[in-house]
């Protein structure tokens, strides 16, 4: 089975939708690292702080199969327009994989075998 690791930066306040959406599209577990994002645009400034936006990175590992349906559900979901600068997500090749669920393959498995 060939793995694709799929990443979907999102701001704080879409964290919670992103997941579920995922989820629903057939994504198990996902890990979330924190961030701050900081794009080209100068950012506000308050009191001497610069105002950073919080960003969540999600980690999904899919099924090479699953990944474009996960990746159009939250493109139908979650603004990843050009207007919001902080939401992007993308996909990559995994070509080694260690540690990963047996629960969570066997899943993706059955799924497989019931779309076919």
């Amino acid at each position: 089975m060939t793995f694709i690791a799929l990443i979907a930066i999102v701001s704080k306040n879409d964290e919670e939708k992103a997941i579920d959406v995922a989820k629903k599209a057939g994504a198990g577990g996902v890990t979330i690292l924190e961030g701050r994002s900081i794009g080209l645009k100068e950012k506000k400034i308050f009191f001497g702080l610069t105002l950073e936006e919080n960003v969540s990175a999600l980690l999904f590992v899919l099924p090479k199969r699953l990944s474009m349906t996960v990746l159009k559900a939250l493109k139908n979901e979650i603004d990843f327009s050009s207007k919001n600068e902080f939401n992007m997500a993308f996909t990559f090749p995994i070509s080694h994989i260690i540690g990963l669920d047996i629960e969570e393959i066997h899943k993706f498995e059955r799924e497989i075998e019931q779309t076919i």
